[in-house]
């Protein structure tokens, strides 16, 4: 199976939580990675998503980032939230 994956960032305006994240996380840009794999035994180039990463400030002053496999479902209600408040 071919895996691709394509990257993008989401902007939160205000300080947010996801289930899969044990910290309410605060308001800003963060990159998110989505892992798709190609569907076989098609008759046209499709593919389905298999993950949905979030990387995250880490909590120590390292300077480098935790990655938090989200659901894209949650992420989505999340920033519909944002935008909302």
């Amino acid at each position: 199976m071919n895996i691709r994956s394509r990257e993008t960032t989401v902007t939160f305006a205000n300080p947010f939580r996801l289930s899969a994240i044990d910290h309410v996380q605060p308001a800003g840009t963060y990159r998110v990675v989505i892992d798709e794999e190609e569907i076989p035994a098609v008759s046209f180039l499709a593919y389905r998503q298999i993950a949905t990463m979030l990387h995250t400030p880490a909590l120590s002053s390292s300077g480098s980032s935790q990655v938090f496999t989200v659901s894209s479902g949650e992420l989505a209600s999340a920033l519909e939230a944002d935008a909302g408040a």
